[in-house]
C-alpha cells in the first residue's frame, strides 16, 4: 500500500516510490526512526546534540518521537526539502511471536525440533527449564518460543535493546550465541526472544498484589514534568520529580535489580527493577547508585541518590513504570498525595 506524507507542500511517496536518500553527513533534515536517540542522530550527522536541540527548539528532557522531522543545522545553510523515505519498524509483538506447544513424537530430538521450528535450541531448553543434556521424552509438551528480529544500528546498546523489547539483555545475548559484554556490530541481525513467563517475584510480593496499586512514591517532591502518552505526540514516558541533590530514592515496590549503572544516552545513572508479573520501574538521573544488578530490593529500600546525570542536567529523579514493556503513567499507580 502506498502512503502519502505531506510536509510543507512536499509530497513523499512511501512504498512504491521514494525520495533519494541523503547521506547522514549531508542531511539537513532527518525523520526519526524507531529506536533512534538524539545522541545517535547527532553522532551520525557529525554535529553536537546541542546544535539539534537549538535548531528544533526542543524542551528538556529532549525526547524525540518516531516520524518527527528534525532540522539538522549545517553552517547556517537553509534546510533542504528532500527527506529520505523511511519505514520505521516499531517494537511490537504479533501473533506469530506468541509461543506454540509441541508434543514430542517418537524419534524426535531437541535439536531436530529446534531446527524445524527455526528457534535456537537453547531458547527451547530455557523456556521449558530443561537441564543438560536436555533429554526429552515421547509425549512431553514443549513450549516453542517465537522470536522477533532486530538489525543493529549505530548507537544501539544492550541496555537500549533490553529496555525497548522488555527482554533481559542476557536472554538476547544467549539467543544469539554472544557474550553479554560483546560488541554489537552494526548491521547484525539479532533474534529477540519472547519472554514466556515473568520472573518470580520476591517473597514479599504476590501476583495478586502486582495487579493492584501497590507501588509507593520513590521520594517526596514536586512533579516538574508529568507523564504524556505517546499518542499525544511530544510524549514523556515517566515523571520528573524535583528534589535536593543527595536525597534518597527508594524502590517503589519489592523486586530484582536488573540494571544499576550509567546509561550514557539519556538517563545518566540508572536503576531498573523487575517487580514480576510484567512490571518494571526505572529511576534515572541519579547522582549515585546504591544497589547492584541482581540485588533483591525491598519496597522502600534506598536504590540511589538524587543527582543531575541525565540529559536534562537538572537535580531531579526521572521515574518510570512499565508493564510488559509499555510505559504507564506512574501517578495512576501511586497513592494519592495531599
Amino acid at each position: 500500500m502506498t502512503m502519502r506524507l505531506i510536509l510543507s507542500g512536499l509530497v513523499l511517496l512511501l512504498g512504491a516510490a521514494s525520495a533519494t536518500a541523503v547521506p547522514p553527513g549531508e542531511e539537513t533534515e532527518h525523520v526519526v526512526e524507531a529506536g533512534e536517540t538524539l545522541y545517535g542522530i547527532a553522532n551520525r550527522a557529525g554535529i553536537s546534540n546541542s546544535a539539534i536541540i537549538k535548531a528544533n527548539d526542543l524542551d528538556p528532557p529532549y525526547v524525540i518521537r518516531i516520524g518527527q522531522t528534525l532540522t539538522i543545522p549545517r553552517d547556517g545553510r537553509p534546510a533542504s526539502r528532500t527527506i529520505a523515505a523511511r519505514s520505521p519498524a516499531p517494537a511490537t509483538t504479533s501473533p506469530s511471536n506468541l509461543p506454540e506447544m509441541h508434543v514430542v513424537a517418537p524419534g524426535e530430538t531437541l535439536g531436530g525440533i529446534a531446527a524445524r521450528a527455526k528457534v535456537p535450541r537453547v531458547l527451547i531448553a530455557e523456556a521449558n527449564r530443561l537441564k543438560p543434556p536436555y533429554t526429552i521424552k515421547v509425549g512431553q509438551k514443549l513450549l516453542l518460543p517465537r522470536t522477533r528480529r532486530h538489525t543493529v544500528e549505530k548507537g544501539d546498546t544492550g541496555f537500549n535493546l533490553s529496555y525497548r523489547y522488555a527482554v533481559p539483555w542476557e536472554n538476547i545475548a544467549i539467543a544469539n550465541g554472544m557474550e553479554p559484554d560483546a560488541a554489537l556490530p552494526i548491521g547484525k541481525e539479532l533474534l529477540i526472544p519472547t519472554v514466556l513467563k515473568a520472573p518470580a517475584p520476591v517473597a514479599s510480593t504476590t501476583a495478586s498484589q502486582a495487579d493492584t496499586a501497590r507501588f509507593t512514591w520513590p521520594l517526596t517532591g514536586s512533579i516538574r514534568r508529568a507523564y504524556r502518552a505517546r499518542a499525544d505526540g511530544n510524549y514523556h514516558d515517566g515523571i520528573d520529580i524535583e528534589a535536593s541533590e543527595g536525597a534518597a530514592v527508594r524502590a517503589t515496590a519489592a523486586g530484582t535489580v536488573t540494571f544499576a549503572d550509567k546509561e550514557k544516552n539519556q538517563f545518566g545513572n540508572l536503576v531498573v527493577i523487575d517487580h514480576g508479573n510484567g512490571w518494571h520501574s526505572a529511576y534515572g538521573s541519579l547522582g549515585r547508585v546504591t544497589v547492584k544488578k541482581g540485588d533483591q530490593a525491598r519496597q522502600g529500600e534506598r536504590v540511589g541518590l538524587v543527582g543531575d546525570t541525565s540529559v536534562t542536567k537538572r537535580t531531579e529523579l526521572h521515574f518510570e513504570l512499565r508493564r510488559n514493556g509499555q510505559p504507564v503513567d506512574p501517578v495512576s499507580e501511586l497513592p494519592e498525595t495531599e
